[in-house]
């Protein structure tokens, strides 16, 4: 349980596998496709509204208001039954007639709602954006929606989460679906298994070395150049 897996966090003094929350983040940029957004949204809201990986609060660039598109957005996703909470700051932006409930005063930003309710918050650019995420955010899983290639890599790069995406669902946040089986978990923190954790990521590694030549090897045979390692170099991506 949530408050289970608090206590061990907070009470040990050796690392844990593991995650308390799923505060989840999409975040829609100024230059996207309406109808992608809407449909990111969509399944990441309901395709299972319970789970960790379902997404709470959604983040508008300001410049969506300026021209509808964040209304046609906010229309969509309403007309399939999804609750608004709306931060006083979009609420001033939101169009007459458009009511949606507060954020919750106790949690705020880190509600995890759990069904088809979900916070919207307006923010001036992807930094804004990236600092909301690394503040109230779990470190599970959050989503930049985007066609600008600069904007995406400093989300990408910038966010502080296990699993950071672009133009997906963050439903997707699973085991099975990375490839990794049976998903046992899903880890926030920084150190060894991180994300979706499958049966390997609770394994250790037991390196056997066996050498072929009659007298064995040494290092010294490779620092005095009578033997060579096979190593490649790897072209590394700016």
């Amino acid at each position: 349980s949530y408050g289970l897996v608090n206590f061990i966090k907070s009470h040990t003094k050796i690392p844990v596998l593991g995650h308390a929350d799923g505060i989840c983040h999409i975040f829609l940029d100024d230059d996207l496709d309406v109808a992608m957004a809407i449909r990111l949204i969509i399944d990441a809201k309901l395709n299972y509204a319970a789970a960790c990986n379902a997404v709470e609060n959604v983040l508008f660039h300001k410049g969506l208001f300026e021209d509808g598109r964040a209304g046609k957005i906010l229309a969509a996703v309403r007309a399939k039954a999804v609750h608004l909470h709306a931060s006083k700051e979009i609420s001033q932006l939101l169009e007459k007639g458009v009511a949606c409930a507060e954020i919750p005063a106790d949690t705020g930003f880190s509600t995890e709602y759990g069904d088809n309710r979900m916070s919207i918050h307006v923010v001036k650019d992807v930094s804004a954006a990236m600092r909301h995420i690394n503040e109230f955010g779990s470190g599970h899983t959050d989503c930049i929606v985007s066609n600008n290639k600069d904007n995406v890599e400093a989300f990408l790069t910038g966010v502080a989460s296990a699993c950071v995406f672009h133009n997906a669902s963050t439903r997707f946040a699973d085991g099975f679906r990375f490839g990794l089986g049976a998903e046992v978990g899903i880890s926030t923190g920084k150190i060894h298994a991180r994300g979706p954790v499958g049966v390997k990521g609770l394994t250790t590694t037991q390196w056997t070395l066996a050498s072929s030549e009659r007298d064995g090897h040494t290092v010294t045979d490779f620092v005095e150049g009578a033997c060579e390692y096979t190593h490649k170099k790897l072209e590394l991506k700016n």
